[in-house]
C-alpha cells in the first residue's frame, strides 16, 4: 500500500483573488485503515466556485477551510484497500475528501458508485453530480420553469449553466439566451442549442440582453451576480422568476459590491428572486438522476469538461476557474482509472 501521499493545505487566507503563495503542496503518511475504514486512490477530483468562499474565515452554508490543514472537495476514487465489507477492494466512490492523491476513510464518508461502464468516472462531478443537481434543482424547483417560457442564463458556458440551457430546451422553454466570456463560449452556447448567446465583454449587459431578449424572459438562472443580476430585473417579465445560485463576479471582491439599482421594478412587475442551495433539495436526486442519465443515454446532452493532470495542477485549475477559463465542468484528473 501507499506509504506517503501529497494533498494541498491552505497557506494563507487571500485578500482579493487568490494567488499561489496562499497554497502548500505536502506531503504527508497515509495510516493503516482501521475496522470499517477504506483506503482511497483518488481518480479525479472537482475544483468549484463555491470553494473561493470556504478560504474566508466567515461562516457560511459550508465550513471555511483552516488555513494550515488539507482542503477538501468532492473527488471520485477506487478502493484500494478495504477493512469495509459493503465496500470491497475496486469499488468506485464518490467522496468530499479530495484535493489529495490518497485518503483513509471512514465508509460512512464514500458513497459507493455504480460500476458503469459508459459513463466517465468525472460525469459523477458534474453532469450526474452537484453541477447538474443545482442546475436541475434551480431551473424546475426553484425558478419552476413552465413550458414555452423564455430564459436567460448568467455564466451559460460553466458547469452548471450550460446543464441548464440544455435542460430548459429539452423540457420546451420557449427561447434560451446565455451570457458567456468570450466568442469562442458563445459560439459553443450556440451549438448546445442556445437561442441567442452573448459575450458580456462586448458592451453594457442590460443592453447586450434587450438586443438578445427584445421581449424580455419569464426565468432567470444566475451564476454571475452584479451587473447580470441588474440587467435581468430589467429583462424579467410580469411574475417572472429568478433562481440565484452563485455571484462568481464578486467572490474575489474586497469590498461588499453594489447591490442592484432597480429593485423598484420587483414590486410593479411581481417578480420573484430566491436564492437557493443545493443541499436543501437532496430529495430531488433519485428523480433528477433517473431523468438526466435518460437524456444521456438518448445522447440528447452534450457534456463538455475541461482537463487540468495531475495533483500539482489542481491549484492552477482553481486559479483558472476563478477567471473564467473553463468551457463546461472543471476537474483535475489525479490518476488513471484501471476500470
Amino acid at each position: 500500500m501507499t506509504t506517503t501521499t501529497r494533498e494541498w493545505h491552505l497557506a494563507a487566507r487571500p485578500h482579493g483573488e487568490p494567488t499561489p503563495e496562499d497554497f502548500r503542496l505536502v506531503e504527508v503518511p497515509v495510516p493503516e485503515p482501521a475496522e470499517g475504514q477504506v483506503v482511497v486512490r483518488m481518480v479525479v477530483m472537482s475544483v468549484d466556485p463555491y470553494m473561493r468562499g470556504r478560504m474566508r474565515p466567515e461562516p457560511s452554508y459550508a465550513p471555511p477551510w483552516e488555513v494550515g490543514e488539507v482542503m477538501r472537495g468532492g473527488a471520485v476514487g477506487r478502493v484500494v484497500a478495504s477493512r469495509a465489507p459493503e465496500l470491497p477492494e475496486g469499488s468506485l466512490v464518490l467522496t468530499d475528501a479530495a484535493w489529495r492523491e490518497v485518503a483513509v476513510l471512514d465508509a460512512a464518508q464514500v458513497t459507493r458508485l455504480p460500476a458503469a461502464t459508459d459513463v466517465s468516472p468525472s460525469w459523477y462531478l458534474g453532469v450526474l453530480g452537484m453541477p447538474g443537481l443545482t442546475a436541475y434543482t434551480g431551473l424546475f424547483r426553484v425558478a419552476g420553469l413552465r413550458p414555452g417560457e423564455d430564459v436567460f442564463v448568467s455564466g451559460a458556458a460553466g458547469a452548471v449553466g450550460s446543464l441548464v440551457g440544455q435542460f430548459a430546451r429539452l423540457r420546451g422553454a420557449g427561447s434560451v439566451v446565455g451570457s458567456a466570456g468570450s466568442p469562442e463560449k458563445v459560439a459553443w452556447l450556440r451549438e448546445l442549442g442556445f437561442t441567442a448567446a452573448f459575450d458580456y465583454h462586448e458592451g453594457p449587459v442590460a443592453q447586450l440582453l434587450r438586443a438578445a431578449a427584445p421581449d424580455g424572459v419569464d426565468v432567470f438562472f444566475d451564476n454571475v451576480g452584479g451587473e447580470h443580476l441588474e440587467a435581468a430585473i430589467g429583462a424579467l417579465r410580469v411574475h417572472g422568476r429568478a433562481a440565484l445560485c452563485g455571484s462568481i463576479s464578486g467572490y474575489n471582491a474586497v469590498e461588499p459590491p453594489q447591490g442592484p439599482r432597480n429593485l423598484s421594478l420587483m414590486v410593479g412587475r411581481r417578480l420573484t428572486l430566491r436564492g437557493f442551495l443545493v443541499g436543501d433539495h437532496a430529495e430531488l436526486r433519485p428523480e433528477f438522476t433517473e431523468t438526466v442519465s435518460g437524456w444521456l443515454r438518448e445522447g440528447r446532452l452534450v457534456v463538455r469538461e475541461t482537463v487540468y493532470e495531475g495533483i500539482e495542477n489542481a491549484v492552477p485549475a482553481f486559479l483558472d476557474l476563478l477567471r473564467g477559463a473553463n468551457t463546461g465542468k472543471m476537474v483535475v484528473r489525479l490518476a488513471p482509472d484501471p476500470d
